[in-house]
């Protein structure tokens, strides 16, 4: 299966930018996904994830976020805010013209969805939080920023996979293939021979000071009464087990037993979702008992269609 690349505008604090979405599956399913990436990754993080849930009857939508992918750049590095992500979301939604849906959001992704979640008459139906949580960890985000302010030129794709591997290694235990896909939509050439990460170096303002107090979002997360899936790496250094254990017992969601937490092992943050198990994981969540592949439907004995 292979995604339609599509995009819708939005109006931002200087006139309209283009944010670009990969769509998969039928624009008439009953069941919309939007999955959201990480603070430097791009929707196509997402594709074994998204055809998995496509053959099974779900419409999923893969935006880049501004500044991202194949999304504009904003034209200052003050406009990379939360208020810049939700609003695109917000109309990126509109434009699916549906009434509501599903959200996987992975770090950055995760912080958005609960974000919109907690909104009143929120479009959230079910949330998977993908390495994230209500209390992020200081050091993280240090790390994360050290990161990105580093401006990364590679010679060749090889090397860009290379160094992907690397920096990716918590991603978890991928196959060459899909080592490969990452490092073939992460990069693009920079017009003087070399390669470069396919996203706007100003996204990395948001860590020039460094953040030396853990995030704590727990007002936020109280909020959020739809059913929620937490995954967390094993030895993820963003969000802790025991904020985890918090979420589970705190919250709306928590109060009407709603929450759902599940730890990937051998991953850190954030598990890739790009392996059988996780998207089994994810898969169960969010489609239950209509996860069954569409290829393989048979009629009954009976003559009724098995689900």
């Amino acid at each position: 299966m292979k995604p339609l690349l599509r995009d819708v505008p939005v109006l931002g604090r200087e006139g309209f930018a283009r944010l670009a979405y990969a769509e998969w599956g039928s624009p008439k399913a009953t069941r919309t996904i939007v999955c959201v990436h990480g603070v430097s990754r791009n929707g196509r993080d997402f594709d074994a994830l998204a055809a998995d849930l496509a053959q099974r009857g779900a419409r999923v939508i893969a935006p880049d976020l501004p500044g991202r992918g194949r999304s504009d750049w904003l034209s200052s590095p003050m406009h990379y805010t939360d208020r810049a992500y939700t609003r695109a979301m917000a109309t990126l939604i509109a434009r699916l013209d549906v009434e509501q849906v599903d959200w996987v959001g992975t770090s950055l992704g995760g912080h958005i969805g609960m974000m919109m979640a907690a909104e009143p008459g929120s479009p959230i139906r079910q949330l998977v939080l993908n390495d994230f949580g209500a209390r992020v960890s200081a050091a993280a985000l240090r790390r994360i920023g050290t990161y990105l302010r580093r401006d990364w030129r590679f010679g060749s794709l090889g090397e860009a996979e290379a160094h992907l591997r690397e920096i990716l290694a918590p991603f978890g235990a991928l196959s060459d293939a899909q080592w490969r896909h990452l490092a073939e939509h992460s990069v693009v050439e920079d017009g003087a021979g070399r390669l470069r990460f396919r996203h706007d170096p100003a996204i990395a303002m948001r860590f020039a000071v460094p953040i030396m107090l853990d995030v704590v979002l727990w007002k936020l997360w109280d909020a959020v009464e739809c059913p929620v899936l937490i995954l967390r790496g094993e030895k993820s250094d963003l969000l802790s087990a025991e904020t985890v254990e918090a979420m589970t017992h705190r919250g709306a969601a928590a109060r009407a037993g709603r929450v759902r937490a599940v730890e990937i092992a051998g991953c850190g943050h954030a598990p890739a979702l790009m392996d059988a198990a996780q998207i089994q994981v994810v898969r169960d969540f969010l489609l239950g008992a209509d996860a069954t592949p569409r290829r393989a439907r048979r009629p009954s004995p009976s003559g009724a269609t098995s689900r």
